[in-house]
């Protein structure tokens, strides 16, 4: 029982944490407010949503429109940077936040250095200039991207081979064609999908296992942490970690 416990604490320690959209349960999600809660917690990832404006500045935002989270309307490649910059990213949110501005990509990335790394899912940027400013930053090793367009996935893969790239992927035969197709280094699933074979096409083609989580669910956080899974992207990544410490602290 004790071998149990304890190959369980090994698999909570090695576990990378991946946080969407930021700490979006306490913060407005995609900004600085809500990826400082991050680095309080120690994640080791911060997911950031690319889009870029009307006159080529990169920000993150989810959404193709700034309506939902800003004081402002339309869609943010029809905006200028001066205009995007004006709006209140915050208020909608609470109250204390006021005045929170969506944040400009290359500044978020130069802030963050050091303190987190980075999770991109690219909805629409320059794809070479992405890829320079995060080799001008040194962030190779510290990042990897997502494209929801396999063409996007295909020639973002051709420009940068060197970079990681996660692949959605439910079945092992889907494990095998993010390796072959795209030369994926991490692929993306749902707890329920991670079966013995599954782990055994990631194992032999070289690939990491990242599950989605949204829920707040302890038992899913816990049956995850027993998958001996690498990676974890949630919206509530603080519960994750506290379960994941009382484990490590429970095999002491």
């Amino acid at each position: 029982m004790l071998f149990g416990v304890v190959a369980v604490a090994q698999s909570a320690g090695a576990i990378e944490v991946v946080s969407h959209r930021g700490a979006n349960d306490l913060a407005p999600e995609n900004t600085r407010a809500a990826a400082q809660v991050c680095v309080d917690w120690g994640v080791d990832y911060i997911e950031v949503d690319v889009r870029t404006s009307k006159d080529g500045v990169m920000y993150i935002l989810h959404d193709s429109t700034v309506d939902r989270t800003t004081n402002g309307q339309g869609r943010l490649d029809k905006l200028t940077s001066a205009e995007i910059d004006a709006l209140d990213a915050g208020s909608w949110f609470n109250a204390k936040f006021a005045g929170e501005k969506l944040p400009r990509l290359e500044p978020f990335l130069e802030w963050v250095k050091g303190k987190a790394k980075v999770y991109f899912d690219v909805k629409a940027a320059d794809l070479p200039r992405l890829v320079q400013r995060v080799r001008d930053l040194g962030l190779e090793r510290a990042c990897f991207f997502w494209f929801k367009s396999s063409g996007m996935a295909k020639s973002f893969r051709r420009l940068a081979p060197d970079l990681a790239l996660k692949i959605n992927a439910e079945t092992p035969r889907e494990v095998e064609r993010a390796k072959r197709e795209f030369n994926a280094q991490i692929v993306e699933c749902a707890l329920g999908s991670v079966t013995p074979e599954f782990k055994e096409a990631c194992r032999k083609n070289g690939v990491k296992i990242m599950i989605l989580e949204g829920e707040n669910d302890s038992d899913a956080f816990r049956r995850i942490i027993e998958s001996g899974v690498e990676m974890v992207n949630l919206n509530h990544p603080d519960v994750f970690i506290r379960l994941r410490d009382d484990i490590k602290q429970q095999a002491k």
